[in-house]
C-alpha cells in the first residue's frame, strides 16, 4: 500500500492523517480479543489508573499476541511509514491507551519526541506514530486532539536532560506538559481538531505534532492502539540505563512487510 500525493500532502502540512477503516471489522474484533488477553497478563508492562484499578495502558504486546506481530508487520501500515521516512524502519514502541466508560483519565498536551528525546537521549525526531482505533471513536469518549501544523514550529518546550528517566510512566510530566500560555497561542495559530472514526480507523500522526486527550466522558470504552516506528539510522542513544524493553524497543533490524492474515485460522477438531 501507498499513501497518494494528496495524502502525503496532508501528513506534511497537517502533522496527521486519518486512514478510514483500514481494517475491517473481523480483524479488529481480532485486535480487540487480543488486547483483553494481553491486559489480564501481569507485569511491569501493564499500567493501572491509580483511582479505579482499570487497565490504563499496555506495553508490548506485539512481543505477547500472534495478532499484533502480524500487524507491525502488514503492508497497510509497513507500506506508508516506510514510504513518509523514506528510511527502514523497526518498532521503537508498541502501546495501547485505554480509556474506560465514565473513568479513562485524559493525557496533558504534550510532544510525544520530547519525552522521547528527555529519556532516551533520541536524536531526531525521525518517528511516525499509527495510532489504531480499537473502539468507535467520537467526540465524548476522550478522542486524541490535534494542533495541526504545530509540528512544523519545532519543539515548543525542551526537556532539561537526558537519561533521567527510568521508565515512561516515571517521566516527570512538567518536563513535558505544555502550559496553558503555551497552548492559548497554539491554539490560536492552528486551532483543533479530533481524530474520530470506526473501529479499524487508522491515524497516522508526527511525533512532534502538539496533541493530548479529554477523559472519558462516555458510557463505552475508547481503546487505541499506538505503534511507533523509528529510522533503524536513529537508534536512542541513553545516557543511563535504557528505559525497560517493553518501553523502548530492542530490536532494531528493519522490518519487511509481510501479508499475513491478521484473523486467527479457526483449529480443525477431528
Amino acid at each position: 500500500m501507498r499513501l497518494s500525493q494528496e495524502q502525503v500532502r496532508t501528513f506534511r502540512t497537517q502533522g496527521f492523517l486519518v486512514l478510514d477503516q483500514l481494517f475491517g471489522p473481523e480483524e479488529t474484533e481480532a485486535f480487540q480479543e487480543a488486547f483483553r488477553r494481553d491486559s489480564l497478563i501481569p507485569g511491569e508492562h501493564r499500567v493501572i489508573e491509580r483511582d479505579s484499578g482499570d487497565v490504563r495502558a499496555v506495553y508490548a504486546s506485539h512481543e505477547r499476541q500472534p495478532e499484533f506481530a502480524a500487524l507491525v508487520r502488514a503492508p497497510r501500515v509497513l507500506g506508508p511509514v516506510r514510504q513518509l521516512l523514506g528510511s527502514d524502519v523497526y518498532v521503537y514502541q508498541f502501546k495501547t491507551n485505554a480509556k474506560a466508560p465514565f473513568a479513562g483519565a485524559g493525557w496533558s498536551w504534550h510532544q510525544d519526541f520530547v519525552a522521547w528525546q528527555l529519556a532516551d537521549n533520541l536524536q531526531l525526531p525521525r518517528l511516525v506514530n499509527v495510532g489504531v482505533f480499537l473502539d468507535d471513536v467520537n467526540e465524548f469518549n476522550g478522542p486524541v486532539i490535534f494542533c495541526p501544523g504545530s509540528h512544523r514550529d519545532g519543539l515548543v518546550k525542551k526537556g532539561r536532560g537526558a537519561g533521567q528517566a527510568a521508565s515512561e510512566q516515571h517521566i516527570d510530566p512538567d518536563d513535558i506538559a505544555l502550559t496553558a500560555t503555551d497552548m492559548t497561542g497554539l491554539v490560536n495559530r492552528h486551532g483543533m481538531v479530533s481524530a474520530k472514526g470506526s473501529a479499524g480507523t487508522v491515524v497516522l500522526f508526527d511525533p512532534e505534532i502538539v496533541h493530548g486527550s479529554a477523559p472519558n466522558m462516555a458510557p463505552f470504552r475508547r481503546r487505541l492502539l499506538i505503534m511507533t516506528y523509528n529510522d533503524v539510522a536513529n537508534v536512542p542513544r541513553p545516557l543511563g540505563e535504557p528505559r525497560p524493553a517493553y518501553v523502548v524497543g530492542r530490536d532494531t533490524r528493519p522490518l519487511e512487510p509481510v501479508d499475513e492474515p491478521i484473523v486467527p485460522a479457526l483449529e480443525v477438531v477431528a
